[in-house]
């Protein structure tokens, strides 16, 4: 692991880093994660997400935060990337008549065996709920393959430098967004020859603290 910044003796933190370091973990004890920028700028009255960054950074210079490749973590975090993800498979159950337990080692689930084409699979947290009807809910992480999203399909665009989630449609001027929250009202997008609409991604699942759930041609798998 490659640590940009690493522990440092630490120094007296201000009443307003001592705040803000308690936000933090406070939020990522209860939810299991860390808060958004846009959440830490929200709670703190914060203007732009540059003033999120120095802060951060300043508790990195104090010792009471990390920073790697992967982001900003607390200094007690397990970073044991060598354990094997997965669920261990114990051995064979009958589920018809009563038989013999049959325990043995059949090797572990991962990711993999959910998502056979993982190295496509990105994720990102999702910020509202104009798709609660899909059961995709604020604070959720969806999964999204790098692939065209068809007619009619759950997917992520990116749109004069703004993105969204939404089921999609195309017709002859451009695309249609369509919430899945009756709160919500459809997008139009109608680019003109100089504007370009970037498809991010396919959904394919998505993940919370109830599961891993996958997009089947029928619903959901969780």
């Amino acid at each position: 692991m490659n640590i940009l910044f690493g522990p440092m003796p630490r120094k007296y933190l201000t009443d307003k880093q001592k705040m803000f370091l308690s936000y933090l973990r406070d939020y990522a004890t209860e939810g299991g994660v860390w808060p958004t920028y846009r959440e830490i700028g929200d709670y703190f009255g914060f203007r732009s997400p540059n003033s999120v960054t120095q802060n951060l950074l300043a508790l990195v210079k104090k010792g009471y935060l990390l920073r790697d490749e992967d982001g900003f973590r607390f200094p007690e975090e397990s970073k044991d990337y060598g354990a094997v993800a997965g669920i261990p498979i114990k051995g064979v159950i009958s589920a018809g008549r009563l038989q013999e337990a049959v325990e043995e080692n059949l090797g572990t689930i991962t990711l993999e065996t959910l998502f056979p084409q993982i190295d496509r699979i990105f994720a990102i947290r999702v910020s509202g709920n104009s798709m609660k009807g899909a059961d995709i809910h604020d604070g959720d992480y969806v999964l999204l393959m790098d692939d065209d999203i068809p007619n009619g399909g759950i997917g992520a665009i990116l749109y004069d430098g703004e993105t969204s989630l939404k089921r999609i449609f195309y017709d002859e001027y451009g695309l249609r967004l369509e919430p899945a929250n009756e709160e919500y009202s459809d997008i139009h997008i109608r680019p003109d020859v100089f504007e370009e609409v970037r498809v991010l991604g396919r959904y394919v699942g998505h993940v919370n603290q109830n599961g891993i759930f996958r997009r089947t041609k029928n619903g959901f798998e969780a």
